[in-house]
C-alpha cells in the first residue's frame, strides 16, 4: 500500500489532472458495480426469495457509462473547482486558510454551486446515454433531482468540513474522490430506482408546498 501511495503522489504531482480524471473515473465504475448490487440484493430481499432475482451479474455497458462521468466530468470539472474555489477564498476575499469564515465560505459555496450543479449533470448525462428522449430526461432529472439533492445535503457539508479544514489543498481531491467511490454507487443505486414510492414522497411533498401557496393568494 505504502507503494501505491508514492506511486499515486509521484503521478499527482508530475501530472495532476491526468491523474484525478483517471482516479474519478475509476472509482465512479467501482461505485456503480456497488450500486448495482444493491439494487440487485434490496430487489431479492423485497421478493422474499433467494433466486427471485437470478444470479448477480454485472452490467459492464452501465459501468462504462457511469465511469465516463468519471472520467469526463468529477476528474476535470472537480479538479479545477476545488483549486480555484481555493485560490478564489484565499486571494480574492483575502481569508485566513483553515479559519472559520474560510471553511464556512468553501462549504457553502461547493454545496451551493458545485453540488447541484454536478447532480445536474449526473441525472442528464445518465438520461441522454441510456438513448432517452429530452423529454424523458427532464422527468427523470425532476423525478431523481430534489431526493439526491436533500439526501446528499445532509452529508456532504460535513464531509466537506473535514476537507477544508484539515486536508492540505493538495490532497483535497482525492479525500473527495475516496468519497465519490461512495457517492457514485449512492447516486447510480438512486438513478436505478427510477419512480420509487419514497422518491414520489418528495415529489408530492414539492407540489403540496406549491398548491398550497398558490391557495393562499
Amino acid at each position: 500500500m505504502l507503494k501505491v501511495w508514492k506511486w499515486y503522489q509521484s503521478c499527482l504531482s508530475l501530472h495532476p489532472v491526468k491523474t484525478q480524471v483517471v482516479s474519478s473515473g475509476f472509482l465512479w465504475g467501482i461505485g456503480d458495480i456497488a450500486a448495482q448490487y444493491i439494487t440487485h440484493s434490496t430487489v431479492k430481499k423485497r421478493l422474499q426469495s433467494p433466486d427471485a432475482d437470478g444470479e448477480f451479474k454485472i452490467n459492464w455497458k452501465r459501468v462504462a457509462t457511469t465511469s465516463v462521468f468519471g472520467f469526463g466530468f468529477v476528474g476535470p470539472v472537480g479538479h479545477f473547482w476545488y483549486e480555484g474555489l481555493d485560490r478564489f477564498i484565499r486571494l480574492r476575499l483575502c481569508y485566513q486558510p483553515k479559519s472559520v469564515k474560510f471553511v464556512a465560505t468553501k462549504v457553502a459555496m461547493d454545496g451551493l454551486i458545485f453540488g447541484p450543479f454536478d447532480l445536474f449533470v449526473f441525472f442528464t448525462y445518465m438520461g441522454f446515454s441510456t438513448g432517452k428522449s429530452v423529454a424523458q430526461v427532464k422527468e427523470a432529472v425532476k423525478r431523481d433531482f430534489l431526493p439526491a439533492l436533500v439526501l446528499e445535503g445532509g452529508v456532504w457539508p460535513l464531509v466537506q468540513v473535514v476537507n477544508f479544514r484539515y486536508v492540505p489543498v493538495r490532497y483535497q481531491l482525492l479525500y473527495v474522490n475516496i468519497f465519490c467511490l461512495l457517492d457514485s454507487a449512492f447516486l447510480s443505486w438512486l438513478e436505478q430506482q427510477k419512480d420509487a414510492p419514497w422518491k414520489q414522497w418528495f415529489n408530492n411533498f414539492t407540489s403540496f408546498k406549491e398548491g398550497g401557496g398558490q391557495s393562499g393568494l
